[in-house]
């Protein structure tokens, strides 16, 4: 092997790594493969199992949190065009709805690996105070959605400051 790679090196050929377990990767997808012509793919573990458009859109993460005069959310919606953001506001509970539609339609069969989840969503939060849901507003920039909602002034009159001794 040792002078099959010196001879390529004076050939003016560049070094190919040796890759031990190349046979073995190789080896599982053909066995995956196999199974999934007999079986269907039931034998595999479902954590392994290759389904393109069976992910679906889980709700964002959502951070909430007061300042001086608002209650504010943030909310990360990343691929998700704005027309497609719906925010609603009842009482104390704030609810955001969306949906991330697929750019382009491509068959499942010309797939290798399909991590993106598209869909809608619903996520509620219950803020912390009695807020103004008439003065309420959203922006969204680089995928992260920011709603602001004034306190009441009652909400902000309830804040005691305790001492320490």
């Amino acid at each position: 092997m040792a002078k099959k790679e010196r001879e390529r090196e004076r050939a003016g050929g560049e070094l190919e790594p040796w890759r031990p377990f190349g046979e073995l990767t190789r080896w599982e997808r053909e066995m995956e493969r196999f199974f999934d012509e007999m079986w269907g793919g039931r034998t595999r573990p479902w954590w392994r199992r290759r389904r393109p458009f069976a992910v679906e859109i889980s709700a964002p993460p959502v951070d909430c949190y007061e300042d001086k005069d608002d209650v504010v959310v943030k909310a990360e919606l990343p691929g998700i065009d704005r027309e497609n953001i719906e925010i609603n506001l009842t009482d104390r509970m704030l609810t955001i709805k969306g949906e991330k539609k697929r750019e382009e339609k491509i068959e499942e069969k010309n797939y290798y690996r399909a991590e993106r989840s598209y869909g809608s969503f619903v996520r509620s939060v219950e803020l912390p105070r009695e807020v103004q849901a008439e003065k309420a507003k959203a922006s969204f920039k680089n995928g992260v959605l920011e709603i602001r909602i004034p306190k009441t002034e009652e909400a902000k009159r309830r804040e005691i400051k305790v001492k320490v001794d």
